[in-house]
C-alpha cells in the first residue's frame, strides 16, 4: 500500500450564522494514499467543498484532525499555511480564474512568482506546463482568444506549474460542453497515470466521476463508508 498522503480523523466543520450552526463536516473520516484519483460526490451541502478547503489549507476545522502529507495543518499560522499550500497544492476552479489581461503562459507563469525561480527559468516552466496540456502553441494567446475547454487546460497547466504533490479540482467540468469535459479529464487522468499526481476532485457529474480510481459520498456531512471502484480505473 502506498503512502498515505492525507488522513483526517473526525473532522468536524461548524459554520455560525447569527443564532444558528451550520454543521458542514461531522466527524468525518477520510484517508487518500499517494496517487490516488479521488472523486468526492454528494448532494449541494454535503460537505464536498469544505472538506476540499480543509486538505488544501483554505480552512480549518471547528473539531477533530487533518494530515497532509506529514503535517498536521492545525499547528502551522496563516502565512506558514500560505507557504504550504504555494508548494503542496494545486488550484483547478470551475470558473477558471484566469486574468483577462494576461496571456496563457502569463498566467500559467503565476504562482511561479512564489517561487526562487528567475524569470527566465519561470517562463520556461511555464511553457513546459502548456505543452504538457496540448496548449504549446497557444503561448501568446489570451483568454478571451480560447474556448471554454482551453481556459480550462491553461488552468490545469498553472496549477502544476510548480509540480505540486497534490491536486484540487472543484467542480473542473462544470462550466464545459461535453467534448471539452472529456478532453479536461482525460487530462486529469493522463496526469494521475502517467505522473503519479494525487488528485482530489469535487464533481456532481457521474461521467466525471468515473475517469478517478476511486468514488466517495459524502451525505449531511458524513463520509459514507461505501468506495466505489470505477470501472477501468
Amino acid at each position: 500500500m502506498s503512502e498515505v498522503v492525507i488522513e483526517a480523523r473526525k473532522l468536524t466543520k461548524i459554520y455560525k450564522r447569527d443564532e444558528f450552526e451550520v454543521h458542514a463536516l461531522d466527524n468525518c473520516d477520510i484517508e487518500i494514499h499517494r496517487g490516488e484519483f479521488v472523486a468526492l460526490m454528494g448532494p449541494s451541502g454535503s460537505g464536498k467543498s469544505t472538506l476540499m478547503h480543509l486538505i488544501a489549507a483554505m480552512d480549518r476545522a471547528t473539531s477533530g484532525r487533518i494530515a497532509v502529507l506529514g503535517e498536521d495543518l492545525s499547528q502551522l499560522d496563516d502565512a506558514e499555511l500560505a507557504r504550504w499550500r504555494n508548494r503542496h497544492i494545486g488550484f483547478i476552479f470551475q470558473q477558471f480564474n484566469l486574468i483577462p489581461v494576461l496571456t496563457a503562459i502569463e498566467n500559467v507563469e503565476l504562482p511561479l512568482k512564489l517561487t526562487s525561480l528567475n524569470g527566465k527559468e519561470r517562463m520556461k516552466q511555464a511553457e513546459t506546463a502548456l505543452n504538457l496540456v496540448g496548449l504549446g502553441d497557444r503561448l501568446t494567446h489570451f483568454p478571451r482568444q480560447l474556448s471554454g475547454g482551453q481556459e480550462q487546460r491553461v488552468a490545469i497547466a498553472r496549477a502544476i506549474a510548480t509540480d505540486p504533490d497534490i491536486l484540487i479540482a472543484d467542480e473542473p467540468t462544470g462550466n464545459l460542453d461535453a467534448q471539452s469535459a472529456k478532453d479536461v479529464m482525460l487530462m486529469l487522468q493522463k496526469l494521475n497515470k502517467d505522473f503519479g499526481k494525487t488528485i482530489i476532485m469535487v464533481t456532481h457529474d457521474r461521467h466525471a466521476a468515473e475517469y478517478a480510481t476511486m468514488i466517495r459520498h459524502l451525505e449531511k456531512g458524513e463520509m459514507k463508508p461505501e468506495i466505489e471502484y470505477p470501472q477501468g480505473s
